[in-house]
Order: structure tokens, then sequence, then C-alpha cells
């Protein structure tokens, strides 16, 4: 019996291994199958998210009820199926390549070479070939070995069951390795793979390896062939939000009645487990002993576990952006506190000496996040380039429903001082600097997802926050316990119509399958920690170990939408940023280059202090 155990963990049935998406593991890669081969839904567990549902404009989001299983090691597994991909095989032993089918496959063993003894395992073909339609396939090893052959010559070939992936003493890289045919009639059918990366002539297979041969569609576009493992095989499509607290319903007038029910010795457990089989029963019993109607007990318990507004009623002026909501739930007057969204806010401290004060003008509010649940759900993806045609996780249209998974963190949220700010947009080296990143991003092909997140018009303000945001990811990855892959950023910096702008960021944690936070993040945002962490940050991003070119830099990254930023100083993790790392700007932070940063200030006075400090010394 094979001890090989081919798990995928359920956080990571959306992202990085969703649907569509390749999967190396002990020595074997599968794909994703699209969810019309996943279970049925009432073998998977509901994930409740109504303002995600209303965007997606789906009838729900499903994640499988256990840490699912490549179908190849448990039968039956309750999670997303998996495919063996690609179906061109090898023997590192005698070098003959298998092109493997599921009647091949044996329960519980990897693929082995039938022609040696002993065995040996079979190692997939490290090469595939995608198009910007989305599909994926095996690369046609036959045409390949015979491509340089003439038609006659290919036609004597008896098939394409004999080949083999030979690998050369005498040379170096892909050109050292060679498909050659073993069959007589056409002994000269061979070539190496110096020239395989890139586009070439060869036929786009028209599915993914998951649909069936019916389902293929006669596709035009070029294909490539890269890497399997390669970054552009796969950009998966995902959306985000954060559980908040409904909207609250008017509050329950405070009479004699509800300052029973509220003492009520069963009404904090029926606060606690609103849901559980016997709150029904406990209402019934609440009335009865007060002598209330049980309607009042209900909106009662609603107001105290912030559930008073139907879930499915959507927060005004919300819409598709979902930040809106996040956005009032983060700077209501009155700390939220629900089953999923507890947070408390705390402040800078009341320092009369620079450059405290400094600081504490420019940081108008912080929040500790305490407890957030993130919902995040998979669309589907595309293969390429980020903007090439978006492949949905049921081709078919059939699934009304998509994967989804929850996730629990703890954060910090800042704003800005939103009349300091408004005086920093206004001046003319400011709106400058904006311009021009503003004339890049409608140059990029990627605007439309770019303005998704910066909105219509691109403010000071969100290259401002963004690389703050991003300062502060790497900052707080020293400071907390957490790596800052594990930390994600959500800028609120949109352009909104009218007035209603928004001016902070929430950095937080929200990874792995299971609840609870370490509390490492919450607890650096306490007055006792932030103002020193904020410092630091600052002083550190006033210079980057590639200055002056990084400071200097009219136009660096991806389609020259950066500015002052690189690895050095200002890149995270790609999975950490909302929007790929670009619109990053360090001297809008800092300040260089003639445009002053908007803690500038904060940085000079620390430095002012530091040296008055010395000197005194």
């Amino acid at each position: 019996m094979s001890s090989r155990k081919l798990r995928v963990r359920q956080a990571q049935t959306v992202v990085p291994f969703g649907v569509g998406a390749v999967f190396d593991v002990q020595g074997e890669s599968f794909v994703a199958a699209g969810i019309a081969d996943w279970p049925s839904p009432r073998n998977l567990e509901p994930i409740h998210a109504p303002r995600l549902e209303r965007k997606l404009k789906v009838t729900g989001l499903w994640a499988p009820l256990q840490a699912p299983v490549a179908d190849y090691d448990v039968p039956d597994a309750s999670g997303p199926a998996f495919i063996r991909f690609p179906a061109w095989l090898f023997c590192g032993s005698c070098r003959r390549m298998t092109h493997w089918r599921i009647q091949d496959e044996k329960f519980g063993h990897p693929p082995y070479c039938a022609f040696c003894s002993p065995r040996h395992k079979l190692t997939p073909m490290r090469f595939v070939q995608i198009c910007e339609a989305g599909h994926l396939g095996d690369v046609d090893w036959w045409y390949w070995a015979h491509s340089q052959l003439t038609p006659e010559e290919r036609d004597r070939c008896p098939g394409s069951t004999a080949l083999s992936f030979e690998a050369g003493e005498n040379a170096t890289g892909l050109e050292a390795l060679t498909v050659r045919c073993r069959h007589e009639e056409c002994a000269a059918a061979q070539r190496d793979l110096l020239d395989i990366l890139g586009t070439q002539k060869m036929r786009c297979c028209g599915r993914n390896p998951w649909e069936r041969f019916s389902e293929r569609k006669d596709c035009g576009e070029q294909i490539q062939i890269v890497q399997r493992t390669a970054g552009n095989v796969y950009y998966p499509v995902v959306h985000s939000a954060l559980d908040i607290p409904a909207p609250a319903a008017p509050v329950v007038a405070d009479d004699e009645a509800t300052r029973r029910i509220r003492e009520h010795p069963y009404f904090g457990m029926l606060c606690q487990s609103p849901d559980a089989p016997g709150a029904d029963g406990l209402i019934v019993l609440i009335a009865e002993v007060t002598e209330a109607d049980p309607s009042l007990v209900k909106r009662l318990v609603e107001e105290e576990t912030g559930r008073a507004a139907s879930p499915e009623a959507a927060p005004t002026g919300e819409g598709p952006d979902l930040s809106r909501g996040e956005w009032a739930a983060f700077t209501a007057t009155k700390p939220a506190r629900s089953a999923h969204f507890v947070t408390r806010e705390v402040n800078l401290g009341s320092s009369r000496e620079l450059p405290w004060t400094e600081l504490e003008a420019r940081i108008a509010r912080v929040v500790v996040a305490e407890r957030i649940r993130e919902v995040r759900a998979l669309q589907g993806f595309s293969r390429v380039s980020p903007e090439g045609r978006m492949i949905p996780v049921d081709p078919s249209g059939r699934r009304r429903w998509l994967p989804a998974i929850e996730v629990f963190g703890e954060g910090i949220f800042l704003t800005l001082n939103e009349e300091l700010l408004r005086q920093w947009e206004a001046l003319p080296q400011v709106r400058t600097r904006t311009a021009g990143m503003q004339a890049d991003l409608a140059k990029s092909f990627q605007r439309d997802r770019i303005e998704a997140f910066a909105g219509p018009r691109l403010l000071p303000r969100l290259p401002l926050l963004h690389t703050l945001g991003h300062l502060l990811v790497r900052q707080l990855s020293f400071e907390s316990g957490y790596s800052a892959a594990s930390l994600r950023e959500r800028v609120y910096a949109r352009s909104v119509e009218g007035d209603d702008h928004q001016y902070g960021l929430l950095v937080y944690t929200a990874s792995g399958d299971a609840e609870g936070t370490l509390g490492g993040l919450a607890r650096q945002g306490e007055p006792d920690l932030l103002p020193e962490l904020l410092l630091r940050l600052l002083e550190q991003a006033a210079w980057c170990s590639a200055d002056p070119l990084c400071s200097e830099h009219g136009g660096q990254g991806y389609g020259n939408l950066n500015r002052a930023a690189c690895h050095a100083c200002a890149l995270i993790p790609e999975t950490s940023c909302e929007v790929g790392n670009i619109l990053l700007d360090r001297v809008m932070v800092v300040g260089g280059s003639g445009v002053p940063g908007f803690f500038e200030p904060v940085v000079q006075s620390a430095r002012e202090e530091a040296a008055h400090r010395v000197g005194a010394w």
C-alpha cells in the first residue's frame, strides 16, 4: 500500500490551487477541475457572505467540508476534483515517454514505468501549452519531434507511442534535452528543446484538461509553450469581503419590559449562542417569565448581537463597491462588536514633544480590529496575462454558486487627518506628480482592473496610503511575529462621486483555515507601541539602498506605474497587495525630488530632535 498522501488544505482551494491551477505534489502534477466535477453543494460547507454574494450575483458560496484530497488516494473524496496533468510522463531511467490515460491509474499508487525492472516512478513533462483564451494542454510532443521532417516523412511514422525524452552529456540547458522518435521508419525524427519556450505554430487544444473532448472549442489563439509552474499559467480572479455588522435597526425603547428581559439570567446565554438549536425555546421561556412578547425578546437579541438589520439588506449606497460598507463600519462613532467583527478605538497618546506631536497631527484615528472575518471567493481565472479572457469556474454556466473560503484574523486600521490631507493634495508639486501616474495608468492595458481599485480618478491620497500600507506591512513583519506574506492590506482611498472620499487603510492578517489568531498584530496597535513603530517606519522609508536611483525614478515597475518604490524599500509579496505592487511612491510619504511628502515634517522633526540630543550629549 502506498504511503503517499496528496493533500490540499481547504484554504488553498481558492488560492493558490483553485480551479484551473496546476498543483505539484510529491513529484506528481495535477490540475484542479471545474466546479461541475465537485461534489454537490449538500456535501459542501456553506459560506455566509451576503454582501459578496450580491456583488458577484450568485446564489451561494461553498467550501469543502474537510481538507480536500486529490482523488487518487481516498475514494469519493468530498473535496474538489483533480486531474493528472500533464498526461505526458517520462521515465528517469529508460527515458521512455508515456501518454498516461485515466484507465492507466492504479488507486493509491503513482504512475510507474512499464518497461523498467525494478519499476521507476514516472515524471511529468516540464512544459505545457497555454493560450490567451484560457486553454491549457499538453505539448504535442510527437509533432515537435517530427517538426523538422517533410510531411511525407512524417506520414511514414506509425504513431506517437515510441517517444523518448533524452538528456545529452555534451551540452547544457534546453539544448541538452531532446525528444526523439524510436520508430525505425523515422529514425531522424528528433529535436532538442532549445526553441521550445515562447510562441509556437502548433494548434491549441481548445479546452482545459478536465473538460471532455466533446466540449472542446475551435480556438484561433496562438499558443505559448511555458514551464508548467510558470507564473503566467494561472491568474486567479478572486473577490473578497470583510464580514461587517449589518446596518443597525432602530434601537428598541429602553423601558421596564426591556430591562426585565436584559436582566433575565438566560438572556446573556441566548446572546452568546443565538443560532443554537434551543434558542427559540429560550426566547419563549424568557418571554413567559418576563411577561413580554417573544418578538421583543428576539429584537433585543438581534440588537445585542449586531443582527438588527436583515442580512440581505445592502448598506446604503454601497452597491458593488464593498469598500464603502467596510469604511463605514471602521469609522463608525460607536465601535462595532459582533460575532466576527470586534473593534475598539485607541489613540497615539498625548505627547507634547517633537516628533510625536507632528505624527499625532497627521493620524486622525486608530482602530484595533481584535477579530475580523474575511470571505474570499474564486470567480474564474485567465492565462498568459491578467487581462486575458476570464474562464469561469464553471465554463458550462449551469452552476450559480462559487467556491469560497473564510479566514479569521486581526488588524490595525488608520485614518489620516482629512484637513491636512486636502491641503497636501492641493500642492502643485503633488498634483503634477499624480498627473504623471494618471497618464501612465491611462496607457496601461490593466486600466479597467486598476480603476476598480483606485476609482475613476486617481487621487494623490491613493499612492500615499497604498505606499504607507506597504511600509507598514514590512515593518509589522519585524514587530508582530507574522511574516510579510501572511499580512494583507486594504486601502480605502477610492475616488467616489461627490465629496465622500475615503482616507484610511487596514493592515490585517487573515491566513489559514482555523479560527483565532496569535494576537501579535493587534498588540502593535496599542498606544505604547504604535507611535514608535510608525516613526521607525517613516525614518526607514526616507532612504533606500537603491537611492538615488529609486527616489528619482520617473517610472518603474509594471507599466511604469510606480515611482519611488522598489524591492529594497516598498514592494511586498504579491498576495499581500490588493493590486499587484503598483501605484506606489515613497516620495509621497516622506518627500523628495522637489515634492513635499505628507509625513515629511515628522521625519524632519525626528532628525532635528536626534541632532539636538546628540549635541546636548
